[in-house]
């Protein structure tokens, strides 16, 4: 995580990163379309900041997390200039320390499959004590069978096709709101996911 921290900051403090483009599409469809509500909302990867002001913008009391420093400065710099109040906290989503309670929406862009499969499982355990019956999760991520090389290198660039289900089960009620396949390009395939909590509960003892 030490290099994965120290580029993430370089690029954020002196650079223009490639996803620094504003609120994400399928976010906004589902809060101005109503089916996002207003409530207590965290944004897993804050990075940037867009989508954290948005969604204060749009009456949600919003928090922010990223792992690296020079993310964090930028989204309370951007929220300050915006007008909104949002609390950006710097933590490891994969050893939470600094984030406690539940949170009625749980936003993702990009964290989850950007992690190594040890650390998603770590992800995993951390993030679901966050939600309550009712909390719904928007995921976004890569998604695609890994080619030959990435599984010789053991890249983690996207997560497998299922894994999100089986990620979330039996938990949350699934929906596979958006997504694409490609046959070609370095990029094969994305997906979005909005996932509500149902009432099953967590095993004792897990998945804390």
């Amino acid at each position: 995580m030490g290099i994965a921290r120290f580029l993430y900051n370089l690029g954020y403090r002196y650079f223009r990163v490639p996803w620094d483009g504003g609120p994400r599409t399928e976010l906004m469809q589902l809060v101005e379309s109503g089916r996002l509500r207003p409530g207590r909302a965290i944004d897993l990867g804050s990075g940037t900041g867009w989508n954290c002001i948005f969604l204060a913008q749009h009456g949600f009391r919003v928090t922010g997390v990223d792992f690296a420093a020079g993310a964090i400065e930028l989204g309370r710099r951007r929220a300050q200039e915006a007008g909104v109040e949002v609390e950006f906290v710097q933590d490891d989503l994969t050893r939470l320390q600094h984030v406690d309670g539940t949170f009625d929406l749980l936003v993702d862009y990009g964290t989850l499959d950007d992690l190594h499969p040890n650390d998603r499982d770590r992800y995993i355990r951390n993030v679901l004590p966050l939600t309550h019956p009712g909390s719904r999760i928007l995921l976004f991520a890569f998604e695609w069978e890994p080619r030959r090389w990435e599984q010789i290198l053991h890249a983690r660039m996207a997560l497998r096709p299922g894994e999100a289900e089986s990620r979330f089960r039996p938990y949350f009620d699934i929906e596979r709101y958006a997504g694409e396949t490609l046959s070609t390009g370095f990029i094969r395939g994305w997906a979005v996911y909005l996932m509500t909590r149902n009432s099953t509960p967590f095993p004792e003892g897990a998945p804390t």
